[in-house]
């Protein structure tokens, strides 16, 4: 494998945090660009797993793939103990681990962990509402119907739940609450709210507002991302036309807010001179889910090119200016991402999700990439 400088770079950092992320995981994001360990807990730890995968299939280096089969055991042990998995984001966890280790080496134990998985995943769906709830109990007042755009991403989980049990059931929850999304979380101009809240009772449609995002109107940057590549997803494995128009439509909104190094602020209200943090994980989320979309637009579809042009434009400002290569005592791979900003977390750092989509939005422009999701 001939690697250009960003390659190399990637690699080199994957190798360093081997040793020490072979039995703890990167933190969701780093201090001082450093990544602390921590245990199979919390949402994010599947990245790290699937920055493992991905490098083995880059490379074809026995190393990562023996130190991504390492970690399965305690995802295996997190299903079964249903340890921190009242949460939607079970796809994040599972996609890029179990799923991906079972579709790269056929691995069985894999493939049952992550029908585990899915089967609770299915339990956080609300029929009457057709949305899966985010995180909480379900009983919980507070928490209780609220879907949020990041759903989209894990849904995939269940597209792949259906396909291998042949259960159908996994896939309309799936479809519907892709749905509901584009109905509820995304505005008439096409921006979108973080989260949505539906009755679970009569399924009448209630409120939006944020949890991450500047205010309840404006846009979180990395909502608007999710949105991108998770609508993308729902049309791959339905063919619902409805849902590639939706991601060509928060592609535009996304779009005509990019600043001058093409890099968004963490909140699409804000633009250049507004003294406001990027999240360089927004928009490597949003290079992989335009580089996905594009495969699957028509072949007269004009916006083709534009979307293909600025994907790339993206990735090579990236590349260029928010990687830590300048800072060899990080072990993270793209700087100035933000994790949280209303409530001060994981501000102007590196973030485990946008190290993943960072290296997969790579190898997407060099290789036919085997999707995960």
């Amino acid at each position: 494998m001939n690697l250009n400088p960003i390659e190399q770079f990637v690699l080199e950092r994957i190798d360093g945090n081997l040793l020490q992320f072979t039995d703890s995981f990167p933190a969701a994001s780093s201090h001082n660009l450093i990544y602390s360990g921590t245990g199979n807990v919390d949402w994010t730890t599947g990245f790290w797993n699937g920055i493992l995968w991905l490098a083995y299939e880059a490379t074809n280096e026995e190393k990562y793939r023996k130190a991504a089969e390492h970690q399965l055991a305690s995802f295996r042990h997190r299903v079964e103990g249903k340890i921190e998995t009242d949460t939607h984001d079970l796809g994040f966890l599972y996609s890029l681990s179990a799923v991906a280790a079972y579709r790269i080496t056929g691995n069985a134990e894999a493939k049952e962990m992550a029908l585990k998985a899915a089967d609770l995943l299915t339990e956080r769906y609300f029929d009457t509402a057709g949305i899966i709830q985010a995180w909480g109990n379900l009983q919980n007042p507070v928490e209780r119907g609220r879907m949020i755009i990041d759903c989209l991403m894990n849904l995939p989980l269940l597209y792949w739940a259906a396909s291998e049990t042949g259960n159908v059931r996994y896939a309309e929850m799936a479809h519907r609450h892709a749905k509901q999304s584009a109905a509820y979380l995304v505005r008439p101009d096409h921006s979108t709210y973080h989260t949505f809240y539906m009755d679970p009772i009569s399924g009448a449609p209630k409120y939006g507002n944020t949890h991450q995002g500047y205010a309840d109107d404006s846009c979180w940057a990395r909502g608007q991302a999710w949105g991108i590549y998770g609508f993308t997803l729902s049309y791959v494995y339905t063919g619902d036309i409805s849902l590639l128009q939706t991601a060509k439509a928060v592609t535009d909104y996304f779009v005509s807010h990019l600043p001058v190094d093409k890099v968004v602020f963490w909140d699409l209200v804000f633009k250049d001179g507004d003294n406001q943090e990027r999240d360089s994980s927004a928009a490597a989320i949003a290079i992989c889910g335009m580089l996905e979309m594009v495969k699957h637009l028509p072949a007269d579809d004009t916006d083709k090119l534009k979307y293909t042009s600025i994907a790339h434009e993206m990735l090579e400002s990236l590349s260029e200016l928010y990687t830590t290569v300048d800072h060899p005592k990080s072990n993270g791979l793209l700087k100035h991402g933000v994790y949280n900003k209303p409530r001060g977390w994981g501000i102007d750092e590196c973030t485990i999700w946008g190290d993943y989509f960072f290296l997969e939005a790579l190898l997407r422009i060099r290789q036919n990439l085997r999707m995960f999701w």
